[in-house]
């Protein structure tokens, strides 16, 4: 279950490095969603501090997760990132759910398996 666990952290850490080193570099193609509205929220979103703020967000907290440092941490950073992720793709673009539901599944798994470095704040 150890290998596992780590297995699914370092994925999660490329996975938000990743993402979150291209809101800065743009090296991914562009989505381009069926909604025009997800678009225009998008590129709101993208136009202002907002989607730079979450970018290094993602960045920091999937390196903590990669070197296995503050872990828990770094998942609670997360929580409400992929919470949002979520939100946005079942409101505005469905089809594209996939890969937020597994970011939110891998950040759910990785608390639940980290859950007595969050009994105090309980």
């Amino acid at each position: 279950m150890n290998k596992l666990i780590l297995v699914l952290r370092i994925i999660l850490g490329i996975i938000l490095i990743v993402f979150g080193v291209n809101k800065f570099i743009n090296f991914l193609p562009a989505i381009e969603f069926a909604n025009p509205d997800a678009g225009t929220f998008f590129g709101a979103l993208a136009s202002s501090y907002v989607l730079k703020t979450v970018g290094l967000i993602e960045v920091i907290a999937g390196f903590l997760l990669v070197i296995n440092k503050s872990v828990p941490f770094a998942l609670i950073l997360l929580a409400p990132i992929s919470v949002n992720i979520v939100l946005f793709h079942l409101t505005l673009d469905p089809m594209g759910i996939g890969p937020a539901i597994l970011v939110f599944l891998l950040n759910t798994f990785l608390i639940f398996k980290h859950w007595d470095s969050y009994k105090t704040l309980f």
